[in-house]
């Protein structure tokens, strides 16, 4: 009886917690295996494997699903963990979710709730003392262009 439960009690939580990912369907569908493996099933890529590891350009990350706008290049560093390393986010555009295993922290998507890594408080590495660890796969980079530089510089 206590298996029964407990299952009923698992399963009620994972649907209730579960992300809709309806409205991004046509996004999702033009995605590849690996994508999906990462986005949707919180997958991870191989460690320096990723597109934007050692990206240095001017710009912002945005989500691969939705397209919001999550990191400011100005808030990316090398941490040398072998994936994409900022200490912060933009406001509001980060959701921190417990990992199931509770030991570690899970960053989605806040508009779509798509998977991009976990964060990673207290090493020091930064003033901030954060490192949003995010798969590049779960990412695309806006680069900011120079004409656009200049005029704010103005």
């Amino acid at each position: 009886m206590q298996k029964i439960f407990l299952f009923l009690l698992v399963t009620c939580i994972t649907f209730l917690t579960a992300q809709d990912f309806k409205p991004w369907k046509p996004q999702i569908d033009k995605l590849s295996s690996f994508e999906k493996h990462v986005l949707i099933d919180k997958g991870t890529e191989r460690a320096f494997s990723g597109k934007y590891v050692h990206t240095t350009k001017e710009g912002v990350y945005r989500c691969k699903v939705c397209g919001a706008a999550l990191y400011k290049s100005s808030d990316k560093f090398d941490s040398h963990c072998g994936w994409s390393s900022f200490d912060d986010a933009i406001p509001s555009a980060i959701k921190e979710i417990p990992d199931a295993d509770g030991r570690r922290i899970e960053i989605t998507c806040a508009n779509c709730g798509a998977h991009m890594g976990h964060v990673f408080k207290g090493e020091g590495l930064t003033t901030k003392n954060t490192r949003h660890c995010v798969n590049s796969i779960s990412i695309t980079f806006e680069e900011k262009h120079k004409k656009l530089m200049e005029s704010e510089k103005k």
